[in-house]
């Protein structure tokens, strides 16, 4: 039996005015092929070809609810009001990638010939309605970015405009730098944090605003600029020349106190492992460290390689986490050697309910291997992995194909992870865990070991009643006195590391 796929022929409301030549039917066909081909295997839950297509046209009756799409006695038809404005034949395989491509267009084509509203909205929004509606009934974190944004992300993710790498904060009249991109070209010269910055290429900075000095900062790669800073020891000024480069942000910053160093992580992004190992590194050499402690409070996590990365720098050798989908190259076991560069201090880890994603894999992999003490609330609880698509519009598709299990079997996925210590639930809370750990069991220990021992797949009830031990909150003050605190008094982290169960 032969089928025609045709674009059917439709009087045109007078109200309408449209030429074909404003809708790029090949351009169209490209994309949804090219995003099709790229979602089928990849998925977490296996669908057809078919139900993705349904699903995402949709979205036309969400731009204008006028629409409607029904499968009818072999057919795919088009309604506007209830009246037929197109009929096409349901392609004879559910997962014929170029017959169903072109019936999608072929449907959008006569709804944009249709309606004042899908033309005045542009093309653009059909292709974000039709991915918007596809996966809203897949996972919350699968979606597509427009070109424009994804370019932005992409930018964020492998480098952006050139700099020279630093971060600044204005104290009053002064400008002061207060971070050093390690992977910046900043990083070698004798630029320091704590300096003032008195002028950019011979321009004054008293009287800018920030925004002013940082555009001034910025350039194309491999130009050169010359930063007119304070010195160190007195009033006098010097000035450092700098070729930009293009770097991602820093995604870390540290702090030292008392022979502690903090490592705050904001996000993990191509080279955040890097610069936590060359904090770490500067640290050894400067001073005996007694403790680390690693804030990951709000971080919403990012490069998942990285997390796993950063985990290597402090593990002697196990399995950081394991990834499980459907498609070959989304079953992974993350498995890392080398050695701990720290060389066994203690590590306390503070997390809160923003906490996910990768830095909940770091989190959970130091945690489940004894490396180091969790403190804070129980975190998001994003346990799942997208990887990315760029499509031929230069938009991307985010979509979820894997899911992270810790070190020791559970899923991180809605449980997130359980500190060892939980501070969202009082002072008096903190207090009565502190005075537990004085007798020979902990009341709280048995919260820590349900949520290590649960298995996928989990019913949310469960999840919600392990959760519950420590519920999700924005980390406090009192977050960073108790990482302090433990690590001055090792038998208490020690008694912490050992609510880990072994197996």
């Amino acid at each position: 039996m032969s089928c025609s796929f045709a674009i059917a022929q439709q009087p045109q409301p007078s109200t309408v005015h449209s030429s074909d030549k404003d809708f790029d039917q090949n351009n169209y066909i490209n994309i949804i092929a090219t995003a099709l081909t790229f979602l089928q295997p990849r998925t977490l839950d296996e669908h057809s070809i078919e139900q993705l297509c349904l699903w995402g046209l949709n979205g036309l009756n969400a731009i204008d609810p006028a629409f409607s799409i029904k499968e009818e006695k072999g057919q795919l038809n088009l309604y506007k009001a209830q009246k037929l404005l197109y009929s096409t034949p349901i392609p004879p395989s559910a997962d014929n990638i170029k017959l169903w491509s072109q019936s999608v267009i072929n449907i959008w084509y006569n709804a944009w010939q249709n309606s004042n509203t899908i033309q005045s909205i542009g093309k653009q929004a059909i292709i974000q309605a039709f991915f918007d509606e596809l996966f809203d009934h897949m996972d919350p974190y699968s979606r597509y970015v427009a070109p424009s944004s994804a370019v932005t992300d992409r930018d964020i993710r492998d480098g952006g405009d050139a700099s020279a790498g630093i971060s600044l904060i204005k104290q009053g009249n002064y400008f002061i730098i207060s971070s050093i991109n390690p992977n910046g070209p900043s990083w070698e010269t004798q630029l320091m944090v704590g300096q003032r910055l008195y002028a950019v290429d011979g321009k004054k900075t008293a009287k800018q605003s920030l925004d002013t000095v940082k555009k001034w900062l910025r350039g194309k790669e491999n130009t050169t600029i010359s930063l007119t800073v304070s010195m160190a020891s007195n009033k006098k000024t010097k000035t450092v020349r700098i070729k930009r480069a293009s770097v991602p942000p820093a995604t870390v910053f540290a702090f030292t106190s008392n022979n502690i160093v903090m490592l705050k992580i904001t996000s993990f992004s191509t080279d955040t492992a890097e610069e936590i190992s060359q904090y770490l590194d500067q640290a050894i050499q400067d001073m005996k460290i007694k403790g680390l402690i690693i804030d990951l409070r709000g971080n919403r996590g990012g490069v998942l390689q990285q997390a796993i990365t950063s985990a290597a720098l402090l593990l002697d050798n196990g399995i950081a986490a394991t990834t499980q989908g459907r498609f070959d190259d989304a079953n992974h076991i993350w498995a890392v050697q080398g050695g701990d560069l720290t060389q066994g201090i203690p590590i306390v880890i503070l997390v809160d309910g923003h906490t996910a994603s990768a830095a909940e894999i770091l989190a959970a992999a130091l945690s489940d291997h004894k490396r180091a003490v969790i403190v804070g609330s129980t975190t998001l609880g994003k346990g799942l992995v997208q990887t990315i698509a760029q499509l031929p519009d230069e938009g991307e598709l985010f979509v979820t194909w894997s899911r992270v299990l810790a070190p020791l079997g559970w899923p991180l996925q809605g449980l997130g992870v359980m500190p060892q210590l939980c501070t969202s639930r009082g002072e008096q809370f903190i207090k009565k865990q502190l005075d537990s750990l004085k007798t020979p069991t902990s009341f709280y220990k048995d919260s820590v070991v349900s949520s290590r021992k649960a298995r996928a797949p989990l019913d949310a009830k469960i999840i919600q009643n392990i959760r519950s031990a420590c519920p999700a909150a924005l980390g406090t003050d009192a977050d960073l006195d108790i990482a302090n605190m433990l690590i001055l008094k090792p038998t208490l982290y020690k008694q912490l590391l050992n609510f880990i169960p072994s197996e």
